[in-house]
């Protein structure tokens, strides 16, 4: 099986800083983490393709980003950023299209989750830049919080030619156990035929010192039951996770959660679906023996 890490970060605090890196829980992430402090890991974990995600909501990241798809072997997609309340937001996508890397381009995400109004996803200027990002045939990642999911919900069916990927499941409260009201909003948004979500994140929801796979199982047991395999892919969130878990780890938890599938469906969620909902390239063949 040829994996897919469809969703991880990088980070240089001497180019930018990354402001919503506070407080003494997240200070193991103020330092620069790249793409050649994750290839080993992602090699040693079999992973063979990734789809790297933007951060911060600042328009210079993006095009970075794009530049470090164009000379990476590992990375084969990215999602970016850019001001979907912009009335020229068709021309900034088409712009980065045209930058170095600019085919790596697959997707774009607002941190949501950082807005107060939760129905910002449903401003009417918002809702004209995800149709803007639906024409321009990309994906839209969504960084939300429970709370914010009904919107999301409202923005899906506003704009049904967007595939919308839930990234992190919505963030669910894994440390208290808790699955409503969330649950009952992610059967809504699965509900939709063009949504996917991604099971990353979640070991960080949880209890970082002291979690267990068996906390995150009922989270991701809705998810594939709602979902489906078909409409779910692998993502480490590296380096977020190593707040609470290193890469092989994260690998292994989301191995756990998925051994009751078949290989067709493991094959999915682990590589299949982020290729088809990214449009990415197609992974190199296996080497055969001789």
């Amino acid at each position: 099986m040829r994996m897919i890490d469809a969703h991880h970060h990088v980070w240089d605090l001497a180019v930018r800083d990354q402001d919503w890196i506070t407080g003494p829980e997240l200070a193991p992430l103020r330092r620069d983490f790249s793409l050649a402090d994750l290839a080993p890991e992602a090699a040693a974990a079999g992973v063979s393709a990734s789809v790297l995600v933007q951060t911060v909501t600042v328009a210079q990241e993006t095009p970075e980003l794009l530049r470090l798809a164009a000379g990476s072997a590992l990375v084969a997609g990215v999602v970016g950023w850019t001001d979907l309340t912009d009335p020229a937001v068709a021309d900034r996508l088409a712009e980065l299209r045209e930058l170095p890397g600019g085919d790596a381009l697959v997707g774009v995400r607002h941190q949501v989750q950082s807005e107060p109004d939760p129905r910002w996803l449903l401003r009417p200027d918002v809702l004209r830049g995800l149709r803007a990002v639906a024409a321009a045939g990309l994906v839209h990642d969504l960084v939300v919080l429970p709370h914010q999911l009904p919107a999301v919900v409202d923005a899906a069916r506003a704009v049904p030619d967007l595939v919308f990927v839930l990234d992190h499941l919505g963030k669910p409260p894994v440390a208290t156990g808790v699955l409503e009201p969330w649950a009952t909003w992610l059967r809504a948004l699965a509900a939709l035929p063009n949504t996917a979500a991604k099971p990353s994140g979640l070991v960080t929801e949880a209890d970082l010192a002291h979690w267990t796979t068996a906390d995150l199982r009922p989270y991701a047991r809705l998810a594939l039951e709602h979902f489906g395999a078909e409409r779910l892919m692998f993502g480490s969130d590296w380096p977020v996770c190593t707040l609470a878990a290193d890469y092989c780890r994260v690998v292994a938890t989301t191995r756990e959660l998925t051994d009751g599938l078949g290989p067709m469906e493991r094959a999915a969620i682990f590589g299949d679906t982020a290729a088809r909902v990214y449009g990415l390239a197609p992974l190199p063949p296996r080497p055969t023996a001789v």
